[in-house]
């Protein structure tokens, strides 16, 4: 005969482990800013964030070669001689993301990471949508 007497334990641990990794994978893929403008940005890997410690300047570049930095609105051909100006109002060592349409052809994108590089930053890179 078995005795059902015997009080079982509940184990939780294994519980406790695929809430903590389902909360890591939330907090992995929490959605990030929306802006007004409607850049379609290409696929890439999803990589950490940097701290926010150091203001960082994002260059949006939308399907139409407009290139927005800040509340700065610009044609693609202006921007060399624009950043210049725009150059001398940031730390050269911030980090600075540049969101470029996908639809945009690779030499126009090259073109923004170029005059970034020729401004003096030196920290530039390329945001995708995950």
């Amino acid at each position: 005969m078995m005795n059902f007497d015997e009080n079982p334990e509940l184990n939780i641990t294994p519980l406790v482990d695929i809430m903590l990794v389902l909360l890591a994978i939330l907090m992995v893929t929490t959605p990030a800013i929306i802006y007004e403008e409607q850049i379609s940005l290409p696929d890439g890997s999803k990589s950490k964030v940097l701290s926010q410690e150091l203001k960082s300047l994002t260059v949006r570049i939308d399907s139409q070669r407009q290139v927005y930095i800040e509340q700065s609105k610009m044609s693609l051909n202006e921007l060399s001689d624009n950043l210049v100006l725009i150059s001398k109002k940031y730390d050269k060592n911030s980090p600075v993301y540049i969101k470029a349409d996908k639809r945009l052809i690779y030499n126009d994108v090259m073109f923004v990471l170029k005059s970034m590089k020729n401004a003096g930053f030196s920290k530039v890179a390329l945001e995708t949508n995950g």
